[in-house]
């Protein structure tokens, strides 16, 4: 019986010293206290005034939500700044009339992740993602609304894994 104890505590203290280095959303220990991101400027031809607030302060969110850093507006610790360098709608699929069934919102954002604690993590990458319409639809009000959303979750994903989940 004594055994069985000793071999549970053992097991036990060797599972949770395991799991030390992640919490909850995956991330590593952060050698960080604060972050910031720079407004991302829309240098995409085709230009949906707005786009660039929405995503810098979901960028924001996110990060403040899967993490214990608090923002500030100068000398973060973490620096996140780039710009929105293509916004494009394209024909999917067309119907027997010439007409777009379907369209597909691309969007890609370049972004430049500094740490000033580690500058081994330091990177420039482009991320993007799309979402499909429908083509009887334009690209505005609920549309663009929804379209934005999903867009920007996924991307917004993509850059918090990338700088600091590292998956």
């Amino acid at each position: 019986m004594k055994f069985l104890k000793l071999l549970s505590i053992f097991i036990l203290t060797i599972t949770l010293n395991g799991c030390g280095a992640y919490n909850f959303t995956g991330t590593r220990k952060i050698d960080a206290k604060t972050f910031q991101v720079n407004y991302f400027q829309n240098n995409a031809e085709l230009v949906e005034p707005g786009i660039e607030r929405t995503f810098t302060i979901e960028l924001q969110e996110i990060i403040q939500n899967q993490t214990n850093l608090n923002l500030t507006s100068s000398n973060g610790d973490l620096l996140y700044e780039g710009e929105i360098t293509d916004f494009r709608i394209t024909p999917m699929t067309a119907t027997s009339d010439q007409t777009a069934a379907q369209n597909r919102l691309t969007i890609r954002i370049n972004v430049r992740f500094s740490n000033k604690n580690k500058e081994a993590d330091n990177f420039e990458k482009s991320f993007s993602f799309f979402h499909d319409y429908d083509g009887s639809k334009q690209l505005v009000g609920p549309t663009l609304s929804e379209a934005l959303d999903v867009i920007f979750e996924r991307i917004t994903q993509d850059i918090f894994n990338e700088s600091l989940a590292k998956w």
